[in-house]
């Protein structure tokens, strides 16, 4: 409880938690550590410990959203007295500044050099050369103790990210005090199971846009079609039907060559699937079919054979030597019976599935041909011998 309080009582004393000194060519580097660090989330229980807030490095003090920097003015030296710790940008810039070793300089003059924190961005320290040298003369100048800066670049891990976190994580044990291990173990914890969530999120959203993409894809209809009428092997059989879609104003054609092929319609808008579409179909000695469908990727269309192209046979009984019809005279076509009206017609229907080609006719008297071949009609003539 004792250690709580004292450290509620350094809290109180420091109206900034640290204060970041950088050249203003770094300044990207600078505002990105005051957000890692103001954001920074420290577990619960070691914050019930502390006594800390959950987020116990805030507020941290960065220039450019507080003053502009012109020197180390009597606002700048008052900011840097109420700063906690003071935090160095490390780089060949912030090495040649001279305004970051007099806030070195300044601060340390507040007997705080225990304080001091160098977070390296660019540069080697110690290097000796001005052009990759990142820690500013100053440090040597005051024989400050030799101390390693957090180094976003150290190759300590595979991927550059992780290095950078682990920099971060490097720095905020040092600023509260705290060892690494402790925090930075909970920390790669943290990531994993963010980069998982990442991950599972990045696949759940590609194969949602994936998903959307490939359903809203114009699709092909294939249309087929299954004969319901009594199958009959001695009639013709179906030859270049014509199939048309109409979808909104624009009409569709293409032709099925055999009762086992297909009609092909490519590249109907997605937004025509399972909507109602009008559909035509018309084929020699067929039943036509004009109708609306649910359009589909796979369409079957029923079909009848017209029963009267083969079945209604109708012709006329003619007499050459008295150049006359010969009328009321009973004939058999393929088995079945009729008679001739007044006119000489004879008329009957054949069923389907007795259906042919052509039909033997039988009269009382000779004819000069014995079978009518359909289709056939008023005006073909069965002549007697």
């Amino acid at each position: 409880m004792e250690e709580t309080k004292q450290n509620m009582t350094m809290e109180q004393e420091y109206k900034y938690y640290a204060f970041i000194s950088y050249n203003k060519k770094d300044t990207e580097w600078g505002k990105r550590v005051q957000r890692k660090l103001e954001h920074y989330r420290m577990p619960a229980t070691m914050c019930s410990e502390k006594g800390w807030k959950r987020k116990p490095i805030n507020p941290v003090f960065f220039a450019p959203t507080d003053i502009q920097p012109g020197g180390l003015t009597e606002e700048l030296q008052e900011r840097l007295r109420a700063s906690r710790n003071l935090i160095v940008i490390c780089s060949p810039n912030s090495a040649q500044s001279e305004w970051v070793g007099k806030e070195i300089e300044y601060f340390h003059s507040l007997g705080r050099t225990e304080n001091i924190h160098f977070f390296i961005v660019d540069g080697s320290p110690n290097s000796g050369n001005p052009d990759t040298e990142c820690f500013n003369p100053v440090i040597k100048k005051l024989d400050l103790p030799e101390i390693l800066g957090a180094n976003v670049n150290e190759k300590i891990y595979r991927w550059p990210w992780l290095n950078k976190d682990r920099a971060y994580v490097q720095l905020v044990s040092k600023l509260l005090g705290v060892e690494f291990d402790t925090i930075w173990k909970r920390h790669k914890r943290l990531l994993i199971r963010r980069a998982i969530a990442w991950t599972l999120g990045a696949i759940l959203v590609v194969g949602a846009i994936v998903g959307v993409w490939l359903a809203n894809q114009p699709f092909d209809a294939k249309v087929g079609l299954n004969e319901v009428s009594t199958s009959n092997q001695q009639l013709p059989p179906l030859k270049d039907a014509i199939v048309s879609i109409t979808l909104d104003n624009e009409t569709k054609t293409d032709t099925i060559t055999t009762m086992d092929s297909h009609a092909l319609f490519a590249n109907i808008p997605h937004r025509y699937l399972n909507q109602q579409a009008h559909i035509t179909l018309t084929c020699q000695d067929f039943l036509p079919i004009d109708t609306t469908i649910t359009l589909s990727r796979d369409v079957t269309l029923d079909i009848s054979r017209d029963p009267s192209v083969y079945g209604a046979v109708r012709f006329c009984l003619w007499n050459p030597w008295s150049e006359s019809y010969i009328p009321n005279t009973p004939v058999e076509v393929a088995g079945h019976q009729a008679k001739s009206d007044a006119n000489g017609i004879v008329s009957l229907f054949i069923p389907l599935e007795e259906q042919s080609r052509a039909y033997l006719v039988k009269a009382p008297f000779a004819l000069e041909e014995d079978s009518i071949h359909m289709p056939c009609g008023e005006n073909d003539v069965m002549s007697k011998r």
